[in-house]
Parts: structure tokens; C-alpha cells; sequence
């Protein structure tokens, strides 16, 4: 068990992901990105406190689940609190995702929890938000910069891997 500091939480989500997913939005993020669509996830501070334990809890009752996204904030910031959470959800053969403001290669160079959880994901949808590249007509993600990554696909073969096809594109 690990404490994790969130925004809250969304059970089955349709908009973070393929299918439903039970979305974690953490707390915190040092990006503070122009038009951000949750600025009450920047404060390190806010929000609320909660054991990964009663998330895990919550995730495995709901059997129409087809993942789990970690959202925020920046979800990297707490990456060591989140390990224990993602291993569950990996055993239990749910699709983890994540969104982060780094990009694949900034949290591939940072090492330690951060790359071990990029590891633990199926999908990581890179970036910082930018507004002047907004785009309603983008599936999964807020602005053209932003990459839809097969980051199992991608530690394998070294280099990016985008999704260009598949659930992630429909």
C-alpha cells in the first residue's frame, strides 16, 4: 500500500481511453500548461490523500473495466506511490495508460520510478498540452503535438513507436 495525493477519480470513464476505464487524476504537476483542462490538479498540496489499496479495491469490483488510465496532474510526479497499484492492475490483465507532460524520451532519461512505471504501461499519450495546437478532432488527446505511444512496442524496439491504428484510433 502507498499513499497517493488526487484531484479524484472518474469509475468508467469513456473519454480517457478506449472503453470504460477507471481514471486516477493525480495531484500536482509542474507543467502548468496555457489552457490546461484541469488547472485544480497543478497544486502539489490539493486535493485529497487516499491508500492505492482502496483504489485497487475499487478497480477490481467493476468487471466491465477494459483498463485503467492515471491521468492529472502529472502522474509521474508520484510515480514511486503508483507502482504498487500498477503492478495490480497489470496482474489482473487490465490495459494501463497513462497521460503525461513529459515526453517518452524525457521519462525513459529520467530513470528510477519514472521509467519503472512508463514499464508497467500499455499506452502513454506524451507532452505537454499547447494551445495554439488544440484540436477537437483529435481522439484521446488535447493538442497535435501530443503522441498516442505503444510504449511496450517502443522499449522493445528502442526508439518511439506512435499508434496509428487500432482501439486508440477508431
Amino acid at each position: 500500500m502507498s499513499e497517493l495525493r488526487i484531484a479524484g477519480v472518474v469509475p468508467e470513464s469513456i473519454v480517457d481511453g478506449p472503453g470504460f476505464r477507471f481514471t486516477v487524476f493525480t495531484q500536482g504537476c509542474p507543467h502548468h500548461c496555457e489552457g490546461c483542462h484541469n488547472p485544480n490538479t497543478h497544486d502539489f498540496s490539493g486535493g485529497e490523500v487516499v491508500d492505492t489499496d482502496t483504489l485497487w479495491e475499487r478497480i477490481k469490483k467493476d468487471i466491465l473495466l477494459s483498463g485503467v488510465t492515471f491521468s492529472g496532474g502529472e502522474p509521474f510526479e508520484q510515480a514511486g506511490n503508483l507502482l504498487d497499484l500498477a503492478r495490480k492492475i497489470k496482474g489482473a490483465k487490465l490495459e494501463l495508460a497513462a497521460y503525461s507532460g513529459y515526453t517518452f524520451d524525457e521519462l525513459v532519461a529520467a530513470g528510477g520510478d519514472k521509467l519503472e512505471l512508463l514499464k508497467l504501461c500499455d499506452v502513454l499519450v506524451d507532452g505537454r498540452f499547447v494551445l495554439a495546437q488544440r484540436s477537437l478532432m483529435l481522439r484521446f488527446r488535447g493538442s497535435k503535438n501530443q503522441r498516442l505511444i505503444d510504449v511496450q512496442r517502443s522499449l522493445s524496439e528502442g526508439c518511439v513507436q506512435e499508434i496509428h491504428d487500432g482501439r486508440w484510433q477508431d
